[in-house]
């Protein structure tokens, strides 16, 4: 049963009772100190508010300015399908001298051919010029919301959980291996990731129903995604952009990848099911349990599922699925991702006959539940802009392929994927992280004996595992703040999955090195 302590009630007849059974929790904590384990290490660190934290991290790199040498690149553009990028030019690095003085540490001062480390107008213009560079995924962010509450006010997105709720009620495992693979295979194939934010509320209804805690809810919505991102079978913005840059015929190496992906995905799974069944045996095994007042007011309200519904869901899908096509074949951004939802939202309305007042309000408030999400992407950007202000970013790189020059063929893919996985805190951005690296990784695979494949599998593992657990992913960050779960009790529940997914990254890459691949 959905309900605690058991009873033959529906679960959507029960709201009061998680109350109940959070009380209930809390009591056994109390009286039951014995059974909570002793406070490790992740349980005593304390991660402030998210803004606070990037703010952090954007003031120490622009202090590194000063510090690191500057150095760069020369770059080009290139074109990759239908997508344009600059890339940095193998082999001209250049140390650059540094420029300071009164007025650069204040206002910056530009001087031909020395770099100017960041000067306080550059460190406070930071998080602005970091959110008007990802404006267009600050925008869908929003849109993205405004059209979900839309279609929820329609109450599609009730009855569909209803029916699923009643269809798995008592099989929440099924239920999790099917959203998690679903997932999966749009984040390996179509680089799914912003577009799920909006979701989390809903999934989080969905654990609370179960009887899960929000850790699982988000798990549902974010993980299944994000392995999958990883695993980058034909993910247009990470495998794809970074076999180009390689010159590797695209989508090549897909059995490989395909295996990978099966093997990760399992085991991401049962880490899941083991964690949810931890939590149905003892309640207080929760991470982040949910409160009285946790995600809504109730209980989810009962609705039937109709046809108005069923066909608002189809062309929802429909013209989702047409975008990302056309993404592949016309060469389609976020810009047009963001009109087709609002088209997506319109036909809503359409088919619902919802009053336009109530859809415009419904729209006002989904962009309100936004605002976190979307402003934690910009401030995320506002490392890098710093890091290209010093222009230290290029020093970083160059450093890294001096020292895997000086290993092993083996001991070199995997020192590859630490330092992809390290790179990721400085660019969370998976098709930026590939035009500034494979440009390097790719010649350096080829002094070290390296398949250039094997490069791309590195860069592709090293970005996407770590994206689930570094704080300046402004995906991770923004939909964590949705689900109201502190960073570091995220890290309780996902760091150690962290290692075993590395582990079996590395496991592959010594594969991949073994078989030539």
């Amino acid at each position: 049963m959905l309900c605690y302590p058991p009873t033959t009630e529906p679960a959507f007849l029960c709201p009061f009772r998680a109350g109940a059974r959070v009380r209930a929790f809390r009591w056994k904590r109390q009286t039951n100190p014995g059974r909570i384990m002793a406070p490790s290490i992740l349980k005593k660190i304390r991660i402030p508010h998210v803004f606070v934290l990037l703010a952090g991290v954007i003031f120490v790199v622009s202090v590194l300015t000063y510090v690191v040498p500057s150095g760069t690149y020369e770059r080009t553009e290139i074109t990759v399908g239908k997508l344009t990028r600059t890339v940095v030019v193998p082999g001209t690095y250049e140390h650059v001298p540094k420029h300071i003085s009164p007025e650069s540490v204040i206002l910056g001062e530009e001087v031909e051919g020395k770099a100017t480390p960041v000067s306080i107008v550059g460190l406070i213009s930071a998080i602005p010029r970091g959110l008007e560079r990802v404006a267009d995924i600050v925008f869908l962010i929003f849109i993205c919301g405004g059209v979900i509450s839309v279609i929820n006010r329609t109450g599609t997105i009730t009855a569909i959980i209803h029916a699923l709720l009643t269809r798995f009620s008592g099989s929440g495992p099924i239920l999790t291996v099917v959203i998690m693979a679903a997932g999966a295979a749009g984040g390996s194939t179509i680089g799914m990731g912003e577009e799920l934010i909006p979701l989390v509320p809903i999934f989080l209804l969905v654990s609370r129903q179960l009887g899960y805690d929000r850790v699982y809810g988000f798990v549902l919505v974010f993980l299944g995604a994000d392995v999958g991102f990883a695993a980058a079978t034909t993910n247009p913005f990470t495998v794809q952009i970074a076999q180009g840059i390689a010159e590797v015929p695209l989508l090549s190496g897909l059995r490989f990848r395909l295996v990978f992906m099966v093997v990760i995905l399992t085991t991401a799974i049962i880490y899941v099911l083991r964690y949810g069944r931890g939590i149905k045996k003892d309640p207080s095994k929760a991470i982040v349990p949910f409160e009285d007042d946790a995600v809504s007011a109730g209980g989810i309200e009962v609705v039937k599922l109709k046809a108005a519904h069923v066909w608002i869901l189809l062309q929802a899908v429909v013209i989702f699925a047409l975008m990302l096509i056309l993404m592949q074949l016309r060469g389609w951004w976020l810009n047009e991702m963001s009109g087709g939802f609002i088209l997506m939202g319109v036909v809503a309305v359409l088919i619902s006959r919802l009053p336009v007042s109530e859809a415009v309000k419904a729209f006002i408030k989904g962009m309100e539940e936004m605002v976190v999400a979307a402003m934690v992407v910009g401030f995320a950007r506002g490392i890098e802009v710093v890091l290209s202000d010093g222009q230290i970013l290029d020093t970083v790189i160059h450093g890294a392929g001096a020292v895997l020059q000086k290993t092993s063929t083996v001991f070199a893919a995997e020192g590859m994927l630490v330092f992809q996985s390290i790179l990721n805190f400085f660019i969370p951005s998976g098709s930026g992280q590939a035009a500034v690296t494979m440009p390097l990784m790719a010649p350096l695979s080829d002094i070290l004996g390296i398949t250039r494949q094997t490069a791309v599998f590195a860069f592709t593992c090293g970005d996407g595992f770590s994206n689930s657990i570094v704080p300046t992913g402004g995906v991770l960050m923004g939909m964590l703040a949705l689900s109201k779960i502190p960073y570091e009790k995220w890290l309780r529940f996902m760091f150690p999955l962290f290692l075993i997914l590395m582990g079996w990254s590395a496991v592959f890459l010594a594969i991949a090195v073994a078989i030539n691949y």
